[in-house]
């Protein structure tokens, strides 16, 4: 039954992992890959001294860092709302009211904030209303971190509090039952239970989190980035998309997957390093 999945996953992961040669190589399209000439690391070197390219890394960054601390929290408060209520009708409902922005495309949500928060949309109707100015949300370069940020804590928070769910649904009671007994308040039952008994899920989806850091959504970005302008809407991905496959510089975008995919791991290395520094386990057990 595995043998099927195992078939996919390497034809379409693994095997074109091989393409990456073409980062050291001046690839022409139309040629065997085996006929384009060998450049060495002059491809990185390229990359290295393009200023958008850089522009780029640190706007990835800045948007990791914003939402590593603004989003991954959410969930987790989530998940301990949804696990405190007392009627089962009420915790059903508020999961999939919760749940259900994670199932839209980002081209509805986008369309959602722009109806929202653009500058037709029903905030700057009021403000018209109210002879207060208007303010387009949507096409400010300034606080673009924070409406993606936002987006994408509408969309996926719900989602992610599921783990968290399951992860407060195998704590035993009975220790809750021992901690009120020896007189701990709803503050101590919760820092002496609830997050011991999370803190193992919540760092190793941190750790996840870490090596997909980069990946900030190549989607929802693609869509906005023109209101804003590259300034402050580029980002590794597309930076790829625009720069290496629109302007046919294959060898210089597979250039930037590779240095983004190093970053990635030495994130993973580094942030599991430190779960085996505070005693946990990790996404691996220290050797």
């Amino acid at each position: 039954m595995v043998v099927p999945a195992l078939i996919l996953l390497l034809l379409f992961v693994y095997v074109p992992l091989l393409g990456n040669v073409i980062a050291f190589m001046d690839y022409q399209p139309y040629i065997p890959i085996a006929q384009s000439p060998w450049v060495g690391l002059r491809n990185f070197t390229l990359l290295f001294e393009d200023p958008s390219f850089w522009t780029a890394v640190l706007n990835t960054l800045e948007i990791t860092a914003v939402q590593l601390v603004l989003f991954f929290p959410v969930p987790i408060a989530l998940a301990l709302l949804i696990h405190s209520l007392a009627w089962p009708w009420l915790r059903a409902t508020l999961q999939s009211v919760l749940y259900l922005p994670h199932f839209l495309s980002w081209v509805i949500v986008v369309g959602f904030f722009q109806q929202s928060l653009g500058a037709g949309g029903v905030m700057n109707n009021w403000l018209r209303q109210l002879d207060l100015g208007t303010v387009n949300v949507m096409a400010d370069p300034d606080t673009f971190i924070l409406l993606i940020s936002a987006q994408v804590v509408w969309k996926d928070a719900g989602w992610g509090a599921i783990i968290f769910l399951a992860a407060l649904a195998a704590i035993d009671d009975s220790l809750y039952e021992a901690a009120a007994i020896d007189g701990a308040g709803a503050w101590g039952r919760f820092w002496h239970v609830t997050l011991p008994g999370i803190r193992p899920i919540i760092v190793l989806l941190l750790i996840l989190r870490l090596g997909d850091a980069l990946n900030v959504g190549f989607e929802q970005i693609l869509l906005q980035r023109n209101a804003v302008g590259p300034g402050a809407g580029e980002v590794i991905d597309t930076y790829v998309y625009f720069h290496g496959v629109l302007d046919a510089n294959w060898s210089t975008g597979i250039a930037a997957g590779l240095i983004k995919g190093l970053v990635g791991l030495i994130l993973i290395l580094a942030a599991n390093k430190a779960a085996h520094m505070l005693g946990e386990q990790g996404v691996y057990a220290k050797s």
